[in-house]
């Protein structure tokens, strides 16, 4: 906790990492039901998240350039049966969203179906879904505080900076998703290994809506 200006501090280096990843994070994950990871909400649910935070501190690499961590997420997750159906080894799905803190901008990361024409039981694989080209945001933030908002509906991704700046995902890609379970997820997933990297990230303010 910072007392003196309000946030809860989120500070990463490279030591240790989770499941499906070779880097380290500190994040909040959302619950619907405290303690359950196993119930969460679909697009046509819908679900809005709210944030305002700094990237505080953060290292460089090699080049001179900063370092990047990921500070919002929407991660998709397989109910057990679908789980079952395909076999697969644990609930994890791909995220459907990812937001960059990139050389003191935000950078936003979705998701596209390969196969247009795959089956509902065929996109719930993780190599059914490829990176998309990314999309960045015209406004420096730099290392001041902003606010992001995130507003997912049927078949559509809302992202918003700063309460003016907004960049929408929609289309049959983002209509296919609505297989999938979501939840949110907020903090700092830094992408880099260097010994001697870090990042510190500040939430002072941080909502969830259903």
């Amino acid at each position: 906790n910072d007392s003196i200006n309000g946030a809860l501090v989120f500070y990463t280096y490279p030591d240790a990492s989770t499941a499906n990843s070779s880097y380290s994070r500190t994040e909040l994950r959302e619950q619907l039901v405290p303690g359950d990871n196993s119930v969460n909400w679909t697009f046509e649910e819908g679900g809005r998240l709210r944030g305002v935070l700094s990237v505080d501190d953060i290292s460089k690499d090699n080049d001179g350039k900063y370092h990047r961590t990921i500070i919002m997420q929407i991660h998709g997750r397989l109910s057990q049966e679908q789980r079952d159906m395909i076999g697969a080894e644990d609930n994890n799905a791909p995220p459907i969203l990812k937001i960059y803190w990139y050389n003191g901008l935000i950078r936003v990361k979705s998701k596209y179906l390969k196969d247009k024409s795959a089956s509902d039981m065929e996109i719930l694989e993780t190599d059914a879904w490829g990176d998309d080209e990314g999309f960045n945001f015209g406004e420096e933030v730099g290392f001041g505080k902003f606010t992001l908002e995130v507003i997912a509906s049927a078949g559509r991704m809302e992202i918003v900076l700063n309460d003016n700046q907004r960049y929408v995902i929609e289309g049959e890609d983002m209509v296919r998703w609505n297989v999938f379970e979501n939840y949110f997820k907020a903090g700092n997933y830094l992408a880099a290994k260097e010994l001697g990297a870090y990042a510190k990230v500040k939430y002072y303010e941080l909502e969830v809506f259903h």
